[in-house]
């Protein structure tokens, strides 16, 4: 078979996970992830990777799935991509129904979207109990909590 352009791809879990703490863009049809590259591998060519999980639909789905981004990055994806960097597409059911020009036009917006933002773009998730109410202010890490101590129903003593 002959191609004009090759698509180097990431294979390895270590290499998707170290994909997976960058930058990411969001479109209908997947989520683009984007792994900056490290100072010995701006030379060589970009890697991708493609995952689609099971909640996506059985398998012929889910490989109907894939094979459409990958045929995206194929057509589009290689031009606008920055040479050493790594990025996942993770695959969405809406890149079944929706036209193909309109999936290639979102990868490379998103693309170029991921180009524009800064290396530590990425705000870290919030975990369960650590949220606080929309109209309270932030306290700094040494400050003393002064607001007052309200009983809540589930957190009764088991006395």
């Amino acid at each position: 078979m002959d191609r004009m352009k090759t698509m180097e791809r990431l294979k390895k879990r270590a290499e998707f996970l170290a994909v997976a703490g960058g930058a990411r863009a969001s479109r209908r049809g997947f989520v683009l992830q984007k792994r900056d590259p490290k100072s010995g591998e701006a030379s060589r060519a970009p890697r991708f990777g493609f995952t689609v999980t099971k909640k996506m639909g059985n398998s012929p789905e889910r490989n109907r799935i894939r094979r459409r981004l990958r045929e995206a990055v194929r057509l589009a994806g290689l031009d606008h991509a920055v040479a050493g960097t790594d990025y996942v597409l993770v695959g969405r059911r809406a890149a079944l129904s929706q036209p193909f020009e309109v999936l290639t036009a979102d990868l490379i917006s998103s693309m170029q979207y991921l180009t524009r933002q800064p290396a530590g773009e990425r705000a870290p998730k919030s975990r369960p109990g650590e949220s606080r109410p929309i109209n309270e202010p932030a306290r700094s890490p040494g400050a003393v909590d002064t607001t007052p101590n309200v009983s809540r129903p589930h957190a009764e003593s088991l006395d």
